[in-house]
C-alpha cells in the first residue's frame, strides 16, 4: 500500500498534530480521579486517586497503550504490517508485565491468553483476539477506541492507509467488528482534524463496510449534540464514541470550524468538553481521553491549558514534553 509523504508539515498541522497526545493525556488525567465513581459537583481537578491510584495529573492505560501504539509509528513504520503489528503486540505485553497501572477485563484476558502460545506476538494476540470475541457475546469494549487516536497521524494524507492502520491496532486485542469500526471512525476524525482543521465524525463512513454504515450515521446522529450523560454505562465502545462526541458537540456553540474562533475559544471549548467527558459518568478517564485525542487534532497543543500540560505525566517516566515530541515524530515518519 502507498501513500503520500507526510514528512513536510506546515507549523498549524504540526501543532495540532503535538495535540493529539497532549490532549489525550489531559484528559485522561482528568477522568481518571472519577472513574466508576460520583462525577465532580464542579469542574474536574488532576487530584490523582482513582483505580491507580494514581498521582495528581497521571494519565492511565488510555495514554499509556497509545504510547505503545505511538513508540511504533514514531519509527516510521508501516501499522498494516505485520512486523509492526508485531512491534505493537509485543510493547503491549511489556506494558503488562512492567508499567501498566490498571488494564480493561477484555484487555487483559487477551493478553494473559496470548502469553500462553507461541509464535510472533502479532499472531499471539490477534488470535487471542478472536477467540475472546467468539466465546464472548459483548466484547465490543472501548478498550481499543480508547488508544486510537494516534493512529490518525500515521498517515495523514492517506484516509484508506489510516483506516487499515486502525483495523490492524484494533485487531490486535479486539477482534469485534463494532471495536474496529468505531476506531476506524474515530482516527479518521482526528486525521481529517489535523489536515482540514475541522470536527467531522460521519466524513469516515465510507471507510466501513456498506452494511454498518446506516447504523453508525444513526448513532453519530444521537450523539450530537447531545448531554454525553445519555450514553452512561459507557465500557461499550458505541456509547463510549457517542459520549465523548457528545461532549465535544453539545459544548461547541459552532461547528468545530474554525470560523468564529480564536485561540481563546479553542482553548474554553477544549476545557467545556473534557469537562463535559468527564460528567458524563462511568468510565470517565476513557471517555475525556478519547475526547481529548480528537479535540488536541482540531486544536493543538498550544490550546492545551499551561496548568493541565505542566501536570501530566505518566508510564514510562514522560511529561508533556515528551508526549508532544512522540505525536509530532509520528506525523512526520520520526
Amino acid at each position: 500500500m502507498t501513500s503520500t509523504p507526510d514528512l513536510d508539515l506546515s507549523p498549524t498541522l504540526i501543532d495540532r498534530a503535538a495535540g493529539v497526545l497532549l490532549t489525550q493525556a489531559v484528559g485522561d488525567a482528568l477522568g481518571v480521579p472519577y472513574e466508576f465513581a460520583s462525577p465532580p459537583a464542579d469542574e474536574p481537578e488532576m487530584i490523582g486517586g482513582g483505580l491507580g491510584p494514581y498521582e495528581p495529573g497521571e494519565w492511565s492505560d488510555d495514554t499509556q497503550m497509545a504510547i505503545c501504539i505511538a513508540r511504533v509509528a514514531a519509527t516510521g513504520a508501516d501499522l498494516t504490517s505485520s512486523t509492526a503489528v508485531d512491534a505493537v503486540a509485543a510493547a503491549f505485553e511489556g506494558w503488562l508485565n512492567g508499567g501498566a497501572s490498571d488494564v480493561g477485563t477484555q484487555t487483559r484476558a487477551v493478553l494473559r491468553a496470548a502469553a500462553g502460545a507461541t509464535g510472533p506476538a502479532g499472531i499471539r494476540l490477534t488470535t487471542a483476539a478472536r477467540e475472546y470475541t467468539a466465546s464472548h457475546p459483548r466484547s465490543a469494549g472501548n478498550g481499543a477506541l480508547m488508544r486510537t487516536s494516534i493512529v490518525g497521524l500515521t498517515r495523514l494524507h492517506d484516509r484508506d492507509h489510516t483506516a487499515a492502520s486502525a483495523r490492524a491496532v484494533a485487531a490486535i486485542t479486539h477482534a469485534d467488528r463494532l471495536a474496529i469500526d468505531s476506531c476506524v471512525l474515530w482516527s479518521d476524525a482526528v486525521r481529517r482534524a489535523v489536515v482540514d482543521g475541522r470536527l467531522d465524525l460521519t466524513s469516515g463512513l465510507d471507510l466501513i463496510d456498506a452494511d454498518g454504515r446506516d447504523q453508525w450515521a444513526s448513532w453519530i446522529d444521537e450523539a450530537t449534540g447531545a448531554d454525553p450523560a445519555r450514553f452512561c454505562p459507557n465500557g461499550f465502545t458505541v456509547t463510549a464514541l457517542q459520549a465523548a462526541w457528545a461532549a465535544i458537540t453539545s459544548t461547541d456553540p459552532g461547528r468545530g470550524d474554525g470560523s468564529d474562533r480564536g485561540a481563546g475559544n479553542a482553548a474554553a471549548h477544549l476545557r467545556r468538553a473534557l469537562s463535559a467527558a468527564v460528567h458524563a459518568g462511568d468510565d470517565t478517564d476513557t471517555v475525556a481521553a478519547i475526547a481529548g485525542g480528537l479535540l488536541g487534532a482540531r486544536y493543538g497543543a498550544s490550546a492545551a491549558p499551561d496548568a493541565w500540560s505542566s501536570l501530566v505525566h505518566g508510564w514510562p517516566g514522560m511529561t508533556a514534553t515528551d508526549l508532544t515530541d512522540l505525536a509530532t515524530r509520528t506525523a512526520t515518519r520520526g
